[in-house]
Parts: structure tokens; sequence; C-alpha cells
């Protein structure tokens, strides 16, 4: 009973992060909600016995790769997210879409869901399973995964980046920008205060 509590509880963290994540305007904001449904599903592992997942899902997910989103997003210097009407076309079909996902996922567990319960740690899935099926049978997917994301981020950065700054940059190309200098106190005699 205690079991089904804790996973209740973890489970409403992981839809209140998500949510939030939703409405937030700011990506700083979305990101840190998105950490908290990553360490939120890592105790759903953690109590469904599948602790190398759960490892797995703080140390690469909610660790290094949002901590790479994070540092793209203050590179980016994005602010606040302007608030719009959403699109015809996304209400048209999204409204309808979720609905019929919503009645398909409806209908599957309760006509294909009579699967019994499983005790914990019956099922195979030690950590040198899952190593030998990731870095043996699935190699090639893994190391597919990873160049997609790095050029996902390569897109975001330079979709996002300011086109002002780069003509500006491709003018004069051997000189500093003075605007991004960092401005010296005066030494000697003289302060930083005009006299």
């Amino acid at each position: 009973m205690f079991h089904l509590i804790l996973f209740l509880f973890f489970g409403a963290i992981c839809m209140a992060g998500a949510i939030n994540l939703l409405v937030q305007s700011h990506p700083i904001n979305s990101a840190l909600s998105l950490i908290v449904v990553m360490a939120a599903l890592a105790a759903e592992y953690l109590l469904l016995g599948a602790e190398f997942v759960a490892a797995v899902q703080v140390i690469v997910y909610a660790g290094a790769i949002m901590v790479l989103f994070v540092i793209t997003i203050m590179l980016l210097n994005a602010g606040a997210e302007e608030h719009t009407r959403g699109s015809r076309v996304a209400i048209l079909i999204g409204v309808p879409g979720v609905l019929i996902a919503a009645v398909l996922v409806t209908w599957t567990l309760v006509a294909r869901g009579q699967t019994g319960s499983v005790a914990i740690g019956a099922l195979p899935g030690s950590p040198q399973d899952i190593a030998r099926l990731l870095f043996h049978d699935f190699l090639l997917p893994f190391e597919v995964t990873s160049v997609l994301i790095l050029i996902a981020i390569m897109g975001a950065v330079v979709l996002a980046s300011r086109p002002e700054a780069v003509a500006h940059r491709a003018a004069k190309p051997g000189q500093p920008d003075h605007k991004e200098m960092p401005q010296l106190v005066g030494s000697g005699s003289r302060s930083g205060k005009e006299r």
C-alpha cells in the first residue's frame, strides 16, 4: 500500500512539473520544470525496480542533457516568450487528435490490459544485460541518436542567432567589437570618475 502511495505521489509531481513546463513563459523556468519531471520519473523507475534506468535518467537526462539545454538557452539569451493566440489549424487538428488518442489509449487499456502483476526484479534487467544490448545489439541507434541531438542543438543555435550580430562581425573581421570589450577603470592618478 505504501509503495502505491509513493508511486502516485511521484506521478503527481511528474504531472505537475509537466504542466508547469507548458505554462511557463521563460525558457529557463521551463527547463527547470523538465528537470523536476525527469527526477520524478527516476523515482518512479526506482519504485518499479529498474535501478539502472533510474540512474541513467538522473545522470544522462536530468544531469548532462538538461545542463546542455540550460547552457544553450543562456548562450542564446532567450527572453520571455510572447503569448500569442493559438493557430486555428493547430486547434482544429490538435483537439480532435488528442481526443482520438485518448480514446485509443483508453480502449487499449480496457480491452488488452489483462496482464497480471509481476514481482519487482522478476524480469531480466541487470546492468550487464542492458549494457550488452545497448553497446552491442543497439549500438548504431544509440550513436545515431546522440548525433541527432547534437545536430538539433547546433540547428537551434544557428536559427536563434541574431542576423545583425553576424552581419556586424562579417563587416569588420579583424577589428574587436568595442561594445563587448570591458571598460577598464582608470589607473595611476586618474580614478574611474571623470575630473
